[in-house]
């Protein structure tokens, strides 16, 4: 029975700490991130000029943010369960899933503009920001795979300890 206790226990503050880390880390890419022009015409929209940086700073400050929070919040879950590391990884991973989705998710909405709406009621050119995005998606599970990562390199340490440790006692 406690150990149902204790899995549910890391299982359930890895879901609240996703929600809050992914939420804050949300906010802090949208300030971090860099913005990309458009300009908005009544019949089109484009990039006011060549600017591929600024979607590529978009993507790696969610990298490095993402990168950041799976070390920071696993080895928090690791350290409440040790012990049983299988739990553990399921609370990272699920964590970092939802953490990333709600970074993205209150990144990308804060400070959005609506420019099918910008569009349909202008009648000159208006360059803007563009509302924050991913170009690669694939980086939503960055957080979670730095997860995966950490308890593989911990259970690893610890495999090895204990070999060492069963080695010195022959």
């Amino acid at each position: 029975m406690t150990f149902v206790r204790r899995t549910t226990s890391v299982l359930a503050a890895g879901i609240v700490i996703g929600v809050v880390a992914g939420a804050a880390l949300g906010v802090v890419w949208w300030r971090l991130a860099p913005r990309v022009s458009v300009v908005v015409r009544p019949d089109a929209v484009f990039p006011a000029n060549y600017q591929p940086d600024g979607y590529i700073g978009a993507d790696v400050a969610y990298a490095a943010l993402a990168c950041i929070a799976g070390v920071a919040v696993t080895i928090g879950l690791v350290n409440i369960r040790r012990e049983h590391l299988l739990s553990s990884l399921w609370s990272a991973i699920l964590s970092g899933a939802i953490g990333s989705a709600l970074m993205w998710l209150v990144g990308s909405r804060l400070g959005s503009v609506d420019i099918a709406g910008l569009s349909a009621t202008i009648d000159d050119k208006v360059v803007v920001d563009a509302p924050l995005s991913l170009t690669m998606p694939a980086i939503l599970l960055v957080w979670p795979a730095t997860a995966a990562l950490v308890v593989t390199v911990v259970a690893f340490a610890d495999w090895w300890a204990e070999l060492r440790r069963v080695q010195r006692a022959r």
